[in-house]
């Protein structure tokens, strides 16, 4: 039986990108989104570019019958799951602390801490009859150094870095491995668009004067989510360029074009 991937948010973007890579690898590939229509679309593009195994499904955050049916679908194809990368995340943008609706912030809970959960736990529980299995979490070097009005999401990554920990520990004895991937800037729609505005933001100070492409993400996801990593749980990889690394940004150079 080929080895298998299920990859959520993946239909654009560094979930794609992340489905991408372990589909150049031979592996069969189920994707998650909110949209059926893009997780098929996706599903398709990936398909037909590396002749591979690949299907899409509509995930429905925080809810566990929805969670429990795709695991059991995946489970009908023949296949239990090898790698978990949980991409998907609610970002909570623009939620003042001291405004926020108390319902606006717990969805970011729900969909970062919640769903994530119950997303592992049904893959863990595939793996465990294998004997081994990886699950990769993509949070965020907000995880470490938050940024302003980002409460509920900074917070919620800092969350899965322990959460991820605990899988570890407690799921070792099963085979199972979970690891973080932290990524800083990267080259989304946003930032080519200008809303992260080079001249202002300061994660795009980077010391290596660059910030991540898509494929960086999913060269890290790749390293957690395979046997590359093999006696690697428990671990976290930060993808920021060295953002994190640095005190203060110099700001007086000149940014890349």
């Amino acid at each position: 039986m080929k080895k298998s991937v299920f990859v959520t948010g993946a239909t654009n973007g560094t979930g794609f990108a992340i489905a991408e890579r372990f589909a150049k690898e031979g592996y069969s590939v189920f994707i998650g989104s909110r949209t059926l229509e893009n997780s098929v679309i996706a599903a398709r593009k990936i398909s037909e570019k590396y002749g591979v195994f690949a299907k899409g499904y509509q995930t429905e955050i925080f809810n566990e019958d929805n969670v429990k049916a795709i695991f059991e679908d995946i489970r009908a194809n023949g296949y239990l799951l090898d790698t978990l990368v949980l991409n998907a995340a609610n970002l909570g943008i623009g939620q003042v602390s001291l405004d926020v609706d108390i319902k606006d912030f717990m969805d970011v809970y729900n969909t970062n801490i919640g769903w994530n959960f119950m997303m592992a736990r049904q893959a863990c529980l595939q793996m465990k009859e294998k004997g081994k299995g990886s699950i990769v979490f993509i949070t965020s070097n907000s995880a470490i150094r938050v940024t302003e009005n980002r409460l509920a999401y900074c917070s919620s990554k800092s969350a899965i870095l322990a959460m991820s920990k605990s899988m570890a520990v407690d799921w070792g004895k099963y085979g199972v491995r979970s690891n973080c991937v932290l990524p800083g800037m990267i080259k989304t729609e946003r930032w080519h668009n200008n809303v992260n505005n080079a001249k202002y933001c300061l994660p795009n100070y980077t010391p290596i004067r660059d910030i991540a492409e898509f494929e960086d993400i999913a060269n890290a996801a790749w390293y957690f989510g395979s046997d590359e990593s093999r006696n690697t749980t428990g671990a976290e990889l930060v993808v920021d360029g060295g953002m994190l690394a640095q005190l203060t940004p110099n700001i007086e150079r000149e940014l890349w074009k």
